[in-house]
């Protein structure tokens, strides 16, 4: 029942997110710009596998205060055995102190029951910098502290001051192909975690874009019978608005 039922929800939200008509007439996307994606695999014989993954990106600049969040989901099954359960959310408010600097607030939640955390969440405040704002290409970092809840998969949960640092790249090499890095390592007592995202973006039209990515996602320590790395390589129909 539980496969059906995420395998139900991915694919709803994936016909939402896709769904120019439905993101119009969407009253919490007035004054919003992003974007919805969603990627499937399938492969069948000696291994049948699935894998399923949707998300949706939002931002809205009021100025000198700008706010953005992220909702995304993942499943994927072998042999009808599940292999991947994760699903996570975050928001940002940035406030700009100058052309170059600015001050943020972040709050994020992720729930894994795969990995060896079988959830985290962070809430922090930092400062960052534009160290390039270019029309072709950007390049921001910024850092902070916060604090950091973690469940482990034995059951365990801990409580720890965090440190964060991130850096988000983007290159256009035209006004179809854009090329982008992201990067997220949060320090904390239990562990470190590192989430690089490398994608490649191509337009198919004006709304509707194609994208092949590559996510590493790595924790410096796990519970014995856990694997540190995590990667996930994902060919996706993006549709911005």
């Amino acid at each position: 029942m539980k496969t059906v039922t995420w395998a139900s929800a991915i694919a709803a939200a994936a016909t939402l997110l896709l769904s120019p008509a439905a993101i119009a007439q969407s009253a919490i996307t007035s004054g919003w710009s992003g974007e919805g994606n969603v990627s499937a695999g399938l492969t069948t014989g000696n291994t049948e596998t699935t894998d399923l993954a949707a998300g949706l990106k939002l931002e809205r600049d009021l100025g000198a205060w700008k706010f953005k969040g992220a909702l995304n989901a993942e499943y994927g099954e072998t042999d009808s055995a599940q292999t991947r359960n994760r699903w996570g959310l975050a928001a940002q408010a940035d406030r700009d102190l100058s052309e170059r600097y600015y001050a943020y607030g972040r709050g994020s939640f992720e729930q894994d029951e795969f990995s060896a955390f079988d959830s985290r969440a962070f809430l922090g405040v930092g400062a960052g910098v534009h160290l390039i704002k270019g029309d072709a290409t950007s390049w921001s970092v910024e850092a902070g502290p916060g604090f950091r809840w973690d469940e482990l998969s034995n059951g365990v949960k801990e409580e720890s001051v965090a440190f964060r640092g991130a850096s988000a790249f983007k290159h256009a090499f035209n006004e179809a192909v854009t090329l982008s890095n992201d990067t997220e390592i949060t320090y904390a007592e239990v562990s470190t975690q590192v989430i690089n995202a490398l994608a490649l973006t191509a337009k198919l039209s004006e709304a509707l874009a194609a994208r092949v990515s590559f996510e590493v996602r790595h924790d410096t320590d796990v519970l014995p019978g856990r694997e540190k790395t995590d990667t996930a390589t994902r060919f996706s129909l993006v549709y911005g608005f």
